[in-house]
């Protein structure tokens, strides 16, 4: 008994009273401190851009590439000119449906909350996305392009009508399905882009339709589908933040 109530003589005699403010203070200066170490080891805008390049699956610039060699390789065997037209519209639409499953994998495996909780926001993370398959796309149309016309016996301009035009419009409608308010899925723009390679590929083979436009018309048609396309990235990224996929008690958050 006689211990007992020592201990319990002791245990009252170092009962601390905490301190509200004095609590609040080391909180404080912990979260300083812990915001302070983590800003030393936050990536630069280039390493974060390196790392979204290391994390892009590059089997969709593969398929990219071969397609456009198949295609290079298929166009000296075609003899009639409306065979190649086709060729070249359903190659146009099927290069830009090649990057829809990596560009917006986010929403398909449901990360896009994740992704927001980061350093770096989501319209950052798209504006890398979209700048990366920009440089590579742009590049591997430039050597087709400038191979073709040079090795092929194709004109610039038939390139820019045949190939650019329904590629620059099949981008535009990926990019306007995929980033609208309303929720599309990707199988809604890949079924939205063959149909219009179907409209397309109807176009080119209506002679008079297709002889009726002037060169000069079809860039004016390519400089508005390149307006739109802009308009449409711009729309993508002004309000990626919006691009919600979850459910709360099965209601669609967008």
């Amino acid at each position: 008994m006689d211990l007992e109530r020592k201990l319990k003589e002791y245990k009252d005699s170092i009962k601390i009273i905490p301190n509200e403010q004095k609590i609040t203070e080391t909180v404080r200066k912990s979260i300083k401190a812990y915001c302070f170490a983590e800003q030393e080891s936050i990536l630069t805008y280039w390493e974060f851009l390196w790392a979204q390049l290391r994390l892009i699956r590059k089997r969709w610039w593969l398929f990219q590439i071969l397609l456009l060699i198949l295609l290079w390789a298929v166009l000296p065997s075609v003899q009639v000119e409306q065979l190649e037209q086709r060729i070249f519209g359903v190659v146009a639409s099927l290069f830009i449906i090649l990057i829809i499953p990596e560009l917006w994998k986010n929403q398909t495996y449901q990360s896009m909350e994740i992704e927001a909780t980061s350093y770096y926001s989501l319209r950052q993370i798209y504006a890398a996305r979209m700048l990366l398959f920009g440089i590579v796309d742009i590049v591997l149309i430039t050597i087709f392009c400038m191979s073709t016309a040079f090795t092929q016996d194709i004109l610039f301009s038939q390139l820019f009508v045949q190939f650019i035009f329904p590629m620059t419009v099949t981008a535009a409608i990926c990019f306007g399905i995929l980033c609208s308010k309303y929720p599309f899925s990707e199988t809604t723009a890949i079924m939205m882009c063959i149909a219009w390679s179907a409209i397309w590929l109807v176009v080119i083979l209506n002679e008079k339709i297709y002889t009726a436009i002037t060169f000069p018309l079809w860039l004016f048609f390519i400089g508005i589908a390149f307006a739109f396309l802009v308009y449409a990235i711009y729309r993508t990224l002004h309000c990626c933040n919006h691009y919600w996929e979850v459910k709360l008690n099965e209601i669609g958050i967008r």
